[in-house]
């Protein structure tokens, strides 16, 4: 079967790998939608994030759907039937499970993760049971696929407080993980929204998505609060300066999330005093919890638009191009979509 492999910085490669045999209760699916994320960009541009560096063809894609190819009595799955995958398996077994920090086990086996562990952009993969979570009949792969950056906005949400109500909130960064988080702090925010992006075509989808007030500089905050700050900050970017950006928008007392990933892995510059003097509640978002149910809820009843996200969609033979239109944001890529079976899929 094809797979695309990233061999080093900008350089994917379309190569051939046997099909997968599940191994005791794992489930063998056919891979109908693939998405890219920003932290497969940051492989496809840096070859890294942090200690997980690729040093051999690696085949990334952790946010998936598929098919099931045989029935699975025992699991109640019938061959062709959509589901979403968490790409996550925690040990459960560690201090840090058993607190409820599944997202921070250092023991994961993640999907999509190098150097070892393969991601999805390929045709077929097994998965665990416990990653399985089939979706209402009506879901397409491609809302399928979204389950898992919607989970990682709703994780954030809960670490920002998720049963509290914020007068104001900031959306530093406008990708698809900052409108998925507009689009829940809509149901939280009391008063208005403001979002910053230096690319205009990413605010112009957040004003869409029910943003109140737009710029390219995040210095309009400021003006827009009366040089207040806002009660809530959601910083999504890939920019080493997010975290600065973050707490010159906050109040005094505020809260921010990081979400977003830096390039480098380093956030530069940062302001000590200026932390220290807002006395800030800082809460850093890595992944996700067992969020996936609200995730489906929440697009099964239109409370989130995931499909707007999605801008491009690609063969796995184009896999190139599905990582470079969003990493030089060509022709307004948002979330791009590799489909690796997409002549089955169109059956």
């Amino acid at each position: 079967m094809r797979a695309a492999y990233i061999h080093g910085i900008r350089d994917i490669r379309i190569g051939e790998k046997p099909v997968p045999v599940p191994v005791g209760d794992e489930v063998l699916l056919r891979v109908s939608a693939v998405g890219v994320c920003g932290s497969d960009l940051h492989y496809y541009k840096e070859g890294a994030i942090g200690h997980a560096r690729i040093t051999q063809p690696f085949i990334a894609g952790h946010e998936f759907a598929g098919r099931v190819v045989e029935d699975q009595p025992a699991q109640g799955l019938k061959a062709g039937q959509l589901v979403a995958v968490d790409p996550a398996k925690p040990c459960g077994q560690c201090e840090w499970c058993h607190r409820g920090h599944v997202n921070l086990c250092p023991h994961v086996q993640f999907l999509g993760s190098p150097p070892h562990t393969h991601g999805a952009m390929t045709e077929y993969i097994v998965v665990s049971p416990s990653q399985i979570y089939p979706v209402p009949d009506h879901f397409t792969p491609v809302q399928a696929v979204m389950l898992e950056p919607l989970g990682v906005a709703i994780h954030a949400m809960d670490l920002a407080g998720s049963k509290k109500l914020f007068e104001t909130v900031a959306i530093i960064g406008c990708g698809p993980i900052g409108l998925c988080l507009l689009q829940l702090a809509r149901m939280m925010c009391k008063k208005a929204i403001y979002a910053i992006d230096p690319i205009n075509y990413r605010t112009e989808k957040a004003r869409q998505l029910g943003a109140d007030e737009v710029a390219a500089d995040p210095a309009a905050i400021a003006e827009w609060t009366n040089g207040r700050g806002v009660d809530l900050v959601l910083e999504a970017t890939n920019s080493p300066e997010g975290f600065q950006i973050a707490a010159q928008s906050a109040r005094i007392g505020g809260r921010v999330v990081l979400v977003g990933i830096p390039d480098g892995d380093q956030y530069t510059p940062l302001s000590a005093s200026l932390l220290r003097r807002k006395g800030l509640d800082i809460r850093l978002s890595r992944r996700m919890g067992h969020v996936y149910d609200r995730a489906i809820q929440l697009v099964a009843q239109g409370s989130v638009d995931v499909d707007c996200l999605v801008t491009h969609r690609f063969d796995l033979q184009q896999a190139t191009e599905a990582f470079s239109y969003p990493s030089e944001f060509l022709d307004g890529a948002l979330k791009t979509i590799i489909l690796p079976n997409a002549e089955q899929e169109a059956d």
